[in-house]
């Protein structure tokens, strides 16, 4: 399975403060590659993109990201907030 980072993710992930929160994104990022279809699938502006939700100490974060048969695309990591008004961008 071939894994990519858009921008936006990498900036996130860069910015995350200790190795447990980067632990477990990379877990959520594992569980992703065994099996692509865990995430909820979106519907209308945002077809075709999956969120995978998980916690990192008591916040949850989304995952975005896209897949295709041998390709997995890392598009956005953060909490809730203004998550999918900033993914329409």
């Amino acid at each position: 399975m071939i894994v990519h980072q858009k921008p936006r993710f990498e900036r996130v992930y860069r910015k995350l403060n200790s190795g447990e929160e980067k632990e477990c994104v990379d877990e959520a990022i594992r569980l992703i590659i065994s099996n692509p279809g865990i995430g909820s699938p979106k519907k209308g502006d945002l077809a075709g993109l999956f969120v995978y939700k998980f916690k990192v100490h008591r916040t949850e974060k989304l995952l975005a990201y896209t897949w295709k048969s041998d390709q997995i695309v890392l598009v956005a990591l953060g909490t809730h907030e203004n998550f999918y008004r900033d993914l329409k961008r």
